[in-house]
C-alpha cells in the first residue's frame, strides 16, 4: 500500500473524523450478553473500523487519528490504529463492489436477534457444505454457532475470554492448540486487532484448509487476502447490523458466490 499498489500515496490521504461505537447485547431470549467497542475512522466516503477491548482504548487516540495521514496512522504504536487506517484507505480504493469481487446480501429488518441469525446465515454458508465437519470458531457469536448446529457441522469454540456458549459448552482461549484437530476455520475479523490472525491465515495456507473470515474489523483488508489463505470472507463495513433494525447488507467475497476463473483486479481468486 505505501509503494502504491492499491492507489494514491496513503501520506496525502488525510483522515478527517474519527469516533468510537459502544455497545452492549443481550438478545432476548439467550441467557448471557456481550459488549463491542469499535473504532471508526472516516477518509473521503469511506469509513474503516477495528473492534478493540471495551475500555483498551483511551480518548487519546482519537485525537492521534483526527488530521493524521494514513501513512502516520500505519505507524502508530496502537496496531487497532493501524488496521482502521488500512481499512480506512482501502475502503476508499478498493469499496465493496462487484468490480473487486464483493456480492452484495441483504440483512431484513428485525429485532437484533433477528438479524444476528440473518447475518449469521450469511456467514457460515460459505463454509464448504463437504469436507468440514469441525470447525473452529474464532471469536464465538452465539448465533454462528447456532447455525453451525442447524447444519449439523460440529465446531470447536474459541474466545480469548473464555466463558460458556449458549449450550454451556466450554469456551478454549488457545486457538492455535485446535488447529490440528479441526477441518475448517471461522474467524472474526477481530484477531486483525488482537494480534492472532496471522498464525491462523499461516496454517489455512500451509494445509489447504478453508478459512472464512466474518469481518466488521477489516472488512476491506481481508478480501485482500483471498488465495493466500483465506477462502471467504463475510464483509461488514460500518454501519454494523446492530446499529439499528431497518435492513442492511453486508458483502460477500469467495464461498458458494465465487465463479471459476473470475479473478480480483488485485490477482486474487474471486
Amino acid at each position: 500500500m505505501r509503494a502504491g499498489a492499491y492507489g494514491p500515496d496513503p501520506a496525502g490521504q488525510r483522515v478527517a473524523l474519527a469516533f468510537s461505537t459502544s455497545q452492549a447485547v443481550r438478545h432476548d431470549g439467550r441467557a448471557g450478553g456481550y459488549r463491542n467497542e469499535v473504532l471508526s475512522l472516516r477518509l473521503h466516503a469511506a469509513v474503516g473500523s477495528c473492534a478493540v477491548e471495551p475500555g483498551a482504548l483511551g480518548p487519546a487516540a482519537l485525537d492521534d487519528c483526527v488530521g493524521a495521514t494514513v501513512a502516520e496512522l500505519l505507524g502508530h504504536p496502537l496496531l487497532p490504529v493501524r488496521i482502521a487506517a488500512l481499512d480506512a484507505y482501502l475502503m476508499h480504493t478498493r469499496p465493496h463492489t462487484p468490480e473487486h469481487g464483493a456480492h452484495a446480501v441483504t440483512l431484513p429488518s428485525g429485532s437484533s436477534l433477528e438479524r444476528s441469525r440473518a447475518r449469521a446465515r450469511a456467514v457460515v454458508d460459505l463454509l464448504p457444505e463437504t469436507g468440514a465437519d469441525r470447525v473452529l470458531v474464532v471469536g464465538v457469536v452465539n448465533s454462528l454457532l447456532e447455525r453451525l448446529r442447524e447444519r449439523g457441522t460440529g465446531y470447536v469454540p474459541c474466545d480469548l475470554k473464555g466463558g460458556r456458549t449458549e449450550w454451556g459448552e466450554a469456551v478454549r482461549t488457545d486457538s492455535l492448540a485446535e488447529l490440528e484437530h479441526c477441518d475448517a476455520v471461522l474467524a472474526s475479523g477481530m484477531t486483525l486487532g488482537n494480534g492472532t490472525f496471522q498464525p491462523l491465515l499461516d496454517h489455512a495456507a500451509a494445509t489447504g484448509k478453508p478459512l472464512v473470515m466474518f469481518a466488521q474489523t477489516g472488512s476491506a483488508v481481508l478480501p485482500r487476502l483471498l488465495g493466500a489463505g483465506i477462502t471467504a470472507v463475510s464483509a461488514e463495513p460500518y454501519p454494523f447490523f446492530w446499529l439499528d433494525g431497518g435492513p442492511g447488507v453486508i458483502h460477500r467475497y469467495g464461498g458458494p458466490d465465487a465463479r471459476p476463473g473470475v479473478t480480483h483486479r488485485d490477482g486474487g481468486p474471486r
